[in-house]
Order: C-alpha cells, then sequence, then structure tokens
C-alpha cells in the first residue's frame, strides 16, 4: 500500500487495475460527490463505488478501508488547491498584484469543473485531522506550502520597499492562511460568500502592508 502521507498516493493508487489518468479522476470526483452526499460519518465504500466507474472490489483493491481513500482524496484536493495558487503568482509581477492573486485563487473556489462546491467535502475531512494522521499530514502540507508562497511574496515586498519595513512576512502569512481556512468554515455553516472575506481581507492586508500606514497626519499644532 502507499503512505497515506506520500503525496504521491493520489496518482499511484486511486487508479483501478489497467486504468489511466481519466478514470482516476472519475474515483476521485467520485468520492467528492459521495462525500457531499452523505457526510463523513455515514459514507461508506459502496457509497463511493455507486458514484464511480468501479466495483467495490476494485475500491478495496487498492484502499483497505474509507479512511485509505480518504486520504488519498485529501491528499487530491490538497494538490488541487496549491495547484490553482501556484498558477496564480506570477513571480515577475509587482507584490502587492502578486498577494492579490494568490488571495483571489485562495479564496474563489474553481469554476472550470464539478468541485465547485467542495468545500463542505473539505470542511468535513479536515474536521477528521485530529483522529487521521493520513488526513492530518495532508492538511499540514498545504497549510506549510500556502504559508511558504504568502511568506515569499511578503518578504519580496518587504525588500522591493513595495510594503512596509517593519512587516514581518511570516505573521503576515500565518494570519492571511488563518482566515482563509476560517473562510471555509464560514461559507459552509453560514453561507458567507467568498468574495466578501477575500475583499474583507484584502482590504485588511493592504492596510497593514502599507509603507503609508504609520504615515497620518501627524503635523501637530502650529509653531
Amino acid at each position: 500500500m502507499v503512505p497515506d502521507n506520500d503525496p504521491s498516493s493520489v496518482d499511484q493508487a486511486a487508479q483501478p487495475p489497467d486504468d489511466g489518468p481519466e478514470p482516476r479522476e472519475d474515483l476521485m470526483r467520485a468520492t467528492y460527490r459521495a462525500l457531499c452526499a452523505h457526510g463523513y460519518a455515514d459514507l461508506t465504500m459502496q457509497d463511493i463505488a455507486d458514484e464511480a466507474p468501479v466495483s467495490k472490489a476494485a475500491l478495496h483493491y487498492h484502499y483497505d478501508s474509507k479512511r485509505d481513500l480518504l486520504s488519498a482524496f485529501q491528499a487530491y484536493i490538497s494538490d488541487r488547491f496549491l495547484s490553482r495558487i501556484r498558477a496564480a503568482d506570477d513571480p515577475a509581477a509587482d507584490p502587492a498584484d502578486r498577494l492579490s492573486a494568490v488571495l483571489d485563487a485562495a479564496l474563489s473556489p474553481p469554476a472550470d469543473d464539478d468541485l465547485r462546491d467542495l468545500q463542505r467535502a473539505l470542511l468535513e475531512l479536515k474536521a477528521q485531522a485530529p483522529y487521521q494522521p493520513g488526513i492530518r499530514d495532508q492538511v499540514e502540507r498545504t497549510d506549510d506550502a500556502f504559508r511558504s508562497l504568502l511568506t515569499e511574496i511578503v518578504a519580496d515586498g518587504v525588500d522591493s520597499g513595495a510594503f512596509s519595513d517593519d512587516v514581518d512576512p511570516a505573521s503576515t502569512a500565518k494570519f492571511v492562511a488563518t482566515v482563509t481556512g476560517g473562510n471555509q468554515a464560514r461559507q459552509v455553516s453560514v453561507g458567507q460568500s467568498p468574495g466578501e472575506t477575500r475583499d474583507l481581507l484584502r482590504t485588511h492586508v493592504e492596510a497593514q502592508l502599507s509603507t503609508d500606514r504609520d504615515g497620518s497626519d501627524t503635523d501637530g499644532e502650529a509653531e
């Protein structure tokens, strides 16, 4: 078996015998649909097989349990998220534009496939992270990679003079990642739109990074 915490497990283990990338993609999408329909607690391997172009026996050929399959699914979703934000980043662009583009990508659900509503599935999976090492490893891997990219962008902005020189890139990245993660819970639980969170976060971050934030009118009294 491929270890749960190996990112390559999605590519190596999600394919039924003799199947290529398209059936593997179908299986991951089937897992998503079944998870959204049944929730984590009630989900069975048969539920996933009912949504997939393979039998329950074929699922068990690669995965001993629902836990193993969902760890691979978390890796798949994590890879999609990281690919999206990395594609949005242009290292040659102005740091403020880079940060804005990455925030847009991180807070906007993908519009090019069936997974636009994946927030519910992700939230249910993340709730299992304290109990399942395979899922926890993938959540941590995604968070580390996201914060690393944000830290790089903010540090470049500080070095270039685009951002205030007393900004701590690592702390800023941690704050942005925390708000981004919280957006998922608010979107699912209270229906807050990603666009609203994006606008609030952008306004706050821009104010904190601005080189003028300590330059408010301090002329004092005449004389």
